[in-house]
């Protein structure tokens, strides 16, 4: 950055403006309504307030864009551009040294005073229910790698004088703090946010300081749905001070269709609002094609499956078409592998795996082609695509005519009578061939939590990722709700097994 700072002209698509060009450098500047000049600093933002918020310097020329192609199919709405004017022009005056009309850089501003140290005490979980209302932050299950989807929907967001937005942040760190420790992506619906109910600038300061290493070390992707002038200002704002490396996981996803190529779609609970504005978006914009999104490899369609087809298809299709064996050639051949070379490897089934290398592999099985697992050598892809085959099935494991009965089990029995409750289900209501996979599954995930002093996945770590994998509802979207009662009845699987898989192979419920 030069000595003269930038210029951010809000009325222009052309973003930021070095100084010239009429400006005359070292004196006064006349910074238009439409403007807001970065402050000058020639050394970049200072070392140590860098580390505070975990982040590595970065030259801005060397900082990447978001992914993705930028469209800007509708201009911002103009009252909340000038509300973030105003938010701008308070924090300057706020800000030590800063000159009428100069807008410092995130890095120049007055900063919240840093928490005290933790006492050694065990903590009371904060109720949030006057924020979880809303249903701005919500779960949206597993993506085809098997990484939680988080998705924050601006559209639900009441009038800022009607919420809290202190209380929004703690929500919202308390429901990244459950997943934080295994790889996960986050999803941002931009359509809504208004001069009404956005937060202000001194907010996103804040909160971009809290969330520190610890929240973007597993974050793999952060998809920006429908982004607008308005987060092309954020994000040259906060440019000097993101990483290269996050700055790479930012997507701008400009269309529903866009997004569908990375995640499960029906299982996104994706708000009224949204799914009428990018109807709008389309009829305006009249796009020559849109993605088509299978449940399940592409290679797969609803019509006519070919025969070697082993993800997104039902288990007595595999059944027919693997001589009658019952048990899935994928969950064979990657559970062998895991056996001789995954079970002491730290964090198996909690990382990600290259997701090039994931449809690669799941190409070649439903081709029929040999995939040596050997040669691949990596265990973290070996159970991805077990943890995709498992997701990718038409129907989950456990069925969707068992789902209300596991939420029933849940809600009205604990102890002894729970217990009772999934052993009838597991082997009095479960298909035969649903029993035989399932009950496969969990012996060998026993075999797994042998060794949790070396790879650290224990029964409750276990079942945190297998429980989306095994059972989902019709509807397909998941929630905070109901995934606490599908990650218990999988650690009862899990610790029990013997006790509940009592049927014998062969036997009907």
């Amino acid at each position: 950055m030069s000595d003269e700072g930038i210029l951010i002209d809000f009325s222009s698509e052309s973003g930021a403006t070095p100084p010239g060009g009429g400006q005359t450098g070292g004196g006064a500047r006349g910074v238009g309504a439409s403007q807001v000049f970065l402050g000058t600093d020639t050394t970049g933002p200072p070392a140590n307030l860098l580390d505070d918020f975990g982040f590595e310097p970065a030259a801005p020329s060397a900082m990447p864009g978001p992914t993705g192609s930028y469209q800007d199919f509708e201009p911002d709405d103009e009252e909340m551009q000038k509300a973030a004017e105003k938010d701008l022009e308070e924090a300057s005056k706020e800000a030590e040294g800063g000159a009428t009309g100069t807008i410092p850089r995130p890095t120049d501003l007055p900063l919240p005073p840093a928490p005290p140290a933790p006492v050694a005490r065990p903590v009371p979980v904060e109720d949030f229910s006057d924020v979880a209302k809303h249903s701005i932050v919500e779960l949206a299950g597993d993506d085809s790698y098997g990484r939680k989807v988080i998705i924050f929907s601006c559209c639900r967001l009441p009038p800022s004088k009607e919420l809290d937005h202190q209380r929004l942040l703690g929500y919202l760190r308390q429901t990244l703090d459950q997943y934080v420790e295994n790889d996960y992506v986050l999803v941002y619906f931009h359509y809504g946010l208004n001069s009404q109910n956005k937060p202000n600038f001194k907010w996103l300061i804040q909160a971009y300081r809290e969330f520190d290493r610890k929240y973007k070390k597993n974050l793999k992707a952060l998809y920006i749905v429908h982004p607008t002038n308005f987060i092309k200002i954020l994000w040259k704002i906060f440019k000097p001070i993101i990483s290269v490396k996050f700055g790479r996981k930012i997507m701008y996803v400009n269309l529903l269709s866009e997004l569908k190529e990375h995640l499960y779609f029906d299982q996104l609970e994706v708000p009224q609002p949204v799914l009428e504005h990018d109807k709008r978006l389309l009829e305006r914009n009249k796009p020559k094609a849109t993605s088509t999104f299978y449940r399940g490899s592409p290679d797969a369609t609803d019509d006519q499956p070919r025969p070697t087809q082993q993800f997104g298809v039902t288990l007595e299709f595999l059944k027919i078409h693997n001589h009658g064996e019952p048990l899935p050639k994928v969950l064979q051949e990657t559970t062998a592998y895991l056996r001789q070379h995954g079970l002491d490897v730290e964090g198996i089934f909690r990382r990600s795996a290259n997701a090039k290398m994931v449809k690669e592999v799941q190409k070649m099985y439903n081709e029929g082609r040999t995939v040596n697992w050997t040669e691949l050598g990596d265990p973290h892809l070996a159970a991805a695509v077990l943890k995709s085959f498992l997701r990718e099935m038409p129907e989950p494991l456990v069925t969707f005519q068992l789902y209300d009965e596991v939420m029933r089990i849940h809600g009205e029995l604990d102890g002894n009578d729970r217990l009772m409750a999934t052993k009838e289900l597991i082997s009095g209501k479960l298909p035969e061939l649903n029993y035989v996979v399932l009950k496969y599954l969990v012996d060998f995930l026993e075999e797994v939590m042998l060794y949790s002093e070396d790879n650290k996945m224990t029964a409750q770590n276990l079942s945190i990722v297998f429980g989306p994998n095994l059972l989902w509802s019709t509807n397909q979207a998941a929630s905070l709700t109901s995934l606490g009662p599908i990650n218990m009845f999988t650690l009862r699987l899990l610790e029990n097994h013997q006790d509940l898989f009592i049927r014998d192979w062969g036997t009907s419920p």
